[in-house]
């Protein structure tokens, strides 16, 4: 196998039309920083439905560096994202949505850092342009509450736009999460990171694949990914729903032995709906947990791969993802 000396990875998700952009500004960042061309930039078609897939196999038609990896249906950003890495032969990976909104040119930067021995260099936004005051604020308390409920110190403001070394690429594919989240992975994983300030940009075209249920979504993979916390609050929701209980029932027994019995259903009706919420909730804490362990003991491949153009795979297709195992060829 020829040396490669940068991977790019990008998932994408029905881009056709930012993705002749994203090829131009990718390969001028890394021909900036890869004198003799040793890089490949892997775009990894999440089961779009629109000419996506057509593009990719042109662009990989058109030139050599260019790796397409057709999924065999959409499996959601992370999984395309692990796709990716599993198949990144560089030396240095760098993680960039197709959606241009963290600029490849950043590259040059990050790669210089990283020569002083810093194996993840991540972008943390200091702005974010074209998104709605809505998305503005969600984003600053999702990543505040995710510090407050996970285990594992992830930086504030920051995605998956990212420089990773190839021992911490290594790492991060034998992790065998089939949730997953992978800045956090990246966070756990630990070793030298720092962090590079940027301005977010506006998308250069469409509109967002994330939108509240997918966040909602994410959200809730991280925190059950890193962190027992949610089990520990509804536990101790439990507790003190008990000991407001067993206050109130003896504040009703001694003014029922003192001659002032409560009248009415409403206290009564208000306990019993209270205590059948925390219940619910309980239940549906440890429900999630437990869903998410039933699937992880299935063991199934994270993806499975259609096609790949634009290497020399030797016609190899319907290649299988294995949890915890890099497919590296």
């Amino acid at each position: 196998m020829d040396y490669i000396e940068l991977s790019v990875t990008i998932p994408c998700y029905n881009e056709e039309d930012s993705l002749y952009e994203l090829y131009n500004r990718v390969t001028n960042a890394c021909l900036s920083c890869c004198e003799n061309g040793t890089y490949e930039v892997i775009l990894v078609n999440d089961g779009s439905k629109d000419t996506t897939w057509s593009i990719i196999t042109e662009l990989s038609s058109a030139d050599q560096h260019i790796v397409g990896i057709n999924l065999s249906r959409n499996y959601g950003h992370q999984i395309a994202l692990s796709a990716a890495l599993q198949f990144a032969r560089g030396s240095r990976i760098f993680i960039l949505d197709a959606d241009l909104q963290d600029p490849p040119e950043l590259l040059p930067k990050m790669m210089a850092i990283m020569d002083d021995g810093i194996d993840v260099v991540y972008g943390q936004r200091i702005s974010r342009d074209g998104e709605t005051w809505f998305k503005k604020g969600t984003a600053y308390l999702f990543y505040r509450f995710l510090n407050f409920m996970t285990d594992v110190n992830i930086p504030n403001d920051t995605g998956d736009f990212r420089l990773i070394s190839r021992r911490t690429a290594d790492i991060l594919n034998k992790m065998p999460e089939q949730y997953r989240f992978i800045r956090g992975m990246v966070s756990w994983i630990g070793l030298k990171q720092e962090a590079i300030p940027y301005e977010r940009s506006a998308r250069f075209a469409g509109t967002t694949k994330y939108p509240i249920s997918k966040m909602f979504r994410l959200a809730a993979d991280a925190i059950t990914s890193f962190s027992i916390r949610p089990l520990r609050l509804a536990s101790h929701a439990g507790l003190y729903l008990s000991l407001t209980t067993f206050i109130i029932m003896m504040y009703v027994f001694i003014n029922y032995f003192t001659g002032h019995p409560l009248r009415g259903w409403t206290s009564l009706m208000v306990m019993i709906l209270a205590m059948g919420s925390v219940q619910l909730l309980v239940l549906g804490v440890i429900g999630e947990y437990l869903g998410r362990l039933y699937m992880q003991t299935k063991g199934r491949p994270l993806f499975v791969v259609e096609d790949i153009v634009g290497r020399n795979n030797n016609g190899e297709k319907d290649i299988v993802g294995t949890i915890g195992k890099s497919n590296n060829q």
